[in-house]
């Protein structure tokens, strides 16, 4: 008996990992920003066509979108495990030691890619942007939040004003991302990490 059920199709399968494709994508975003990084970068890094790009990632900032979660869920993991610390200065030391290994990692392109592609992005790249502006803060929140649970656990001073020195933490993580860009050593981090350390109000 013939059947009369359409035969399925089946596509042409990929001939690249689209996992080391969205690493290769990442690093060079992560070393030129979102508008510093073209469409030749990217597919030369990741070793495939533009079409190919397209079919897999969408646009690039579809594929920027897609680079940026995997830098936040990889390289920031240790945001979350801060967050988690029992006291402020524990947050904030494993803040800043867990931004100045990832920025200065021998491995990995320098400075914070959130920083840098915030500050590269032009009109063009508006809604680009505005997407790591909420994302940021996204995470600023988070940060006030443990600041303010601190506070109420006696752990900050009664007069501490919880979204200035959660600001100042993310000023400091913010220059310490600008200067691994310019090409600040580890040990001069280092020295910024210890200095605001030294200066943190919590216990």
């Amino acid at each position: 008996m013939v059947s009369l059920m359409p035969k399925v199709c089946k596509g042409r399968p990929r001939e690249f990992d689209v996992d080391d494709a969205l690493a290769a994508a990442l690093r060079v975003f992560w070393s030129k920003g979102y508008e510093g990084a073209s469409l030749t970068d990217l597919t030369e890094a990741m070793g495939i066509t533009r079409p190919s790009l397209y079919a897999a990632f969408g646009n690039k900032e579809a594929l920027f979108r897609k680079a940026l979660d995997l830098y936040e869920r990889e390289k920031l993991a240790y945001v979350g495990e801060a967050l988690a610390a029992p006291t402020s200065r524990q947050v904030a030391e494993r803040m800043l030691t867990g931004a100045l290994e990832m920025q200065t990692s021998e491995c990995e392109p320098r400075g914070c890619l959130r920083v840098i592609s915030t500050m590269s992005c032009g009109a063009e790249a508006e809604s680009v942007r505005a997407d790591l502006i909420a994302r940021r803060a996204s995470s600023q929140q988070a940060l006030i939040d443990r600041m303010k649970r601190a506070k109420e656990e006696g752990d900050l001073p009664p007069h501490t004003d919880v979204e200035g020195i959660t600001n100042y933490l993310l000023a400091i993580l913010q220059g310490m991302s600008v200067q691994a860009g310019s090409g600040a050593s580890k040990a001069q981090l280092e020295e910024v990490v210890r200095t605001s350390l030294a200066m943190w109000p919590g216990k």
